[in-house]
């Protein structure tokens, strides 16, 4: 990391110029850096204020503070979650960690698409792996709802060992643990969607949890390429078991929303502004599919409108990443604030009340 290594020489003053339009102008993997570290020196911004009652949320048995977290991707090696918890999210998610170490993909594997608020990115689970992670977690108190992304790594010769691994290694220190099987960057994952292989997926990972010395809650976090057969497959999978929740959704390898724009050729998975609509409607889709089941959605929220929308197509919590790199950090307290004016416009009493009001018509297009 470009500020690790130069750490002595940087004074506050410096760091804290690190602005949004400073880190625009830098590469991407190096301004992700550069924020990764700054956060780790304690130079991030802090919640002075508690969040407000109507934005008190219970997810999969967990209470959180407020319905927003921090999206997995942001924080791989499990670095910076106190931060982040300061910052005033109510739930972190690190990772995607794999059993080893990785390296990723080659370099450049992240681009931005200015012209629409958009972040390509095919960095294929490059983190520190489940021994530095872990290292890191146990005993933290992060102060937020803790969630621990699970990945394989790309030459393992059995996935679902990988994520049967993961299971046991951070059920001890995660509130909630996500089984990501929805990245387009490693070749071969999103097959574990085809119901078979997710049924045996999904068996191997409940019977590893059942013998965890504590129930830690598991989601599944999904695509949003997938169309409404393979929807009805996926939920005719899940109906049995008990899943705890699903996460809609992961990056998208549609560039409809984007054609045209430079870096739109670029190989990866979509995420940002331009995600919005596609995600959005597979959540409702989802929502219309798994009754009650709990559902984090995430995929373009921008604004507090979009988050509002999230909710009201049947999102029960939130997630953000990449709108946070064009709209700054400040996005969070935007959003937060947003959340309970409409709340309070509509005289309802919880963020809660906004969940599912327009699943229909998000699930058949007409938002869009």
């Amino acid at each position: 990391m470009i500020l690790s290594r130069l750490s002595p020489l940087l004074n506050v003053p410096l760091v804290r110029s690190l602005t949004r339009d400073a880190l625009l102008q830098m590469d991407p993997e190096i301004a992700h850096g550069a924020t990764i570290s700054a956060l780790r020196m304690g130079l991030g911004p802090e919640q002075t204020e508690p969040d407000a009652p109507e934005l008190r949320t219970h997810l999969c048995g967990l209470e959180l503070s407020n319905p927003v977290g921090m999206a997995a991707g942001f924080d791989k090696n499990a670095e910076v979650a106190k931060p982040l918890a300061r910052m005033g999210f109510g739930m972190v998610e690190v990772g995607t960690v794999t059993p080893r170490p990785q390296s990723g993909n080659d370099k450049p594997r992240l681009f931005r698409l200015p012209g629409s608020d958009g972040v390509i990115n095919r960095m294929g689970f490059n983190n520190e792996g489940h021994a530095a992670a872990f290292a890191r977690l146990k005993g933290a108190h992060v102060g937020a709802i803790l969630g621990v992304n699970i990945g394989a790594n790309k030459d393992s010769e059995d996935f679902v060992a990988d994520y049967v691994t993961g299971i046991g290694r951070f059920s001890e220190v995660a509130d909630y643990l996500t089984i990501n099987i929805s990245s387009p960057n490693t070749p071969g994952l999103r097959n574990l969607q085809a119901d078979e292989a997710l049924a045996r997926l999904l068996d191997a990972c409940l019977k590893a949890r059942s013998k965890a010395p504590v129930r830690v809650p598991m989601l599944l976090k999904l695509a949003p390429d997938l169309d409404e057969t393979q929807l009805d497959a996926i939920a005719r999978v899940i109906e049995p078991t008990d899943l705890d929740g699903l996460i809609v959704s992961n990056t998208t390898l549609s560039r409809d929303a984007v054609a045209g724009e430079d870096n739109a050729t670029q190989t990866g998975g979509l995420s940002g502004k331009p995600l919005f609509a596609l995600s959005t409607q597979r959540l409702a889709q989802v929502r219309q599919r798994v009754g009650t089941r709990p559902i984090i959605g995430v995929g373009g929220i921008h604004s507090p409108e979009t988050a509002v929308m999230k909710f009201e197509a049947g999102a029960d919590a939130i997630q953000l990443y990449s709108a946070l790199v064009f709209g700054g950090l400040e996005l969070l307290e935007r959003i937060k604030r947003g959340l309970v004016a409409s709340v309070r416009a509509q005289g309802l009493n919880s963020v809660a009340d906004l969940t599912g009001r327009t699943t229909d018509d998000w699930a058949a297009g007409r938002f869009n």
